[in-house]
């Protein structure tokens, strides 16, 4: 067994060129495409969401590769305007041994108990799998914290409801801890699209004063 922590990247995504994409396909509402300049798209967009037209933002999207456990996989997967592709239980054999994330357990003799179950976890699938039982009926005893891959993508008004939904406070955490790091490379690419957002990275809390945020 490995414990390993979440990674998540969204690959090379060229910000300047959705943001202008977004204002050409916005000014179509109002006959303004003469007034675009190699200047104009950063604040036409940043006036849009500011006043709460976020339809504009739709019209672009990002991807994101996720290294998490199964129980931030399934609550990303709540998210019905996305697309998801799963690293399979069913057809992956993990008899070689798993991975897992560890939860924010703080007692340490509760950890000792995960870190326990996670192993019994372990050797109760791999004797399954001696026995001759198929992955797909020995994945019934995986734990909620196998580590998972994904790719999920999100159009970029959806990304800002899942900051926005999953970075309160009382998200859960280690979904918030995903949604920090993912917040963070986009804030980096796509200023235009998620400056509003602030990060509490002490707490892994996301917040931002542009309402309603989807």
């Amino acid at each position: 067994m490995n414990i390993i922590k979440p990674i998540v990247g969204f690959g090379y995504i060229n910000g300047e060129d959705l943001i202008r994409n977004i204002e050409r396909c916005a000014r179509t509402c109002y006959k303004s495409a003469s007034r675009m300049t190699t200047e104009s798209a950063v604040p036409f967009i940043k006036n849009a969401i500011k006043l709460g037209h976020f339809s504009v933002i739709e019209h672009e999207k990002a991807t994101a590769n996720i290294i998490c456990d199964r129980g931030v996989m399934a609550e990303f997967t709540r998210h019905r305007i996305g697309s998801f592709s799963v690293e399979s239980t069913r057809y992956v054999n993990y008899k070689a041994g798993i991975e897992v994330i560890q939860p924010p357990i703080k007692d340490k003799i509760a950890l000792a108990k995960w870190e326990s179950a996670m192993l019994y976890a372990e050797n109760t699938y791999r004797d399954m799998i001696s026995l001759g039982e198929t992955p797909e009926v020995a994945r019934g005893v995986l734990p909620n914290s196998l580590r998972t891959e994904m790719f999920v993508t999100f159009n970029l008004r959806e990304w800002r409801h899942f900051f926005w939904l999953r970075g309160m406070k009382g998200a859960h955490p280690q979904m918030r801890e995903i949604a920090v790091m993912l917040l963070h490379e986009l804030k980096s690419m796509i200023p235009a699209v998620f400056d509003d957002f602030e990060i509490d990275y002490d707490n892994n809390i996301i917040s931002t004063k542009t309402l309603p945020a989807s």
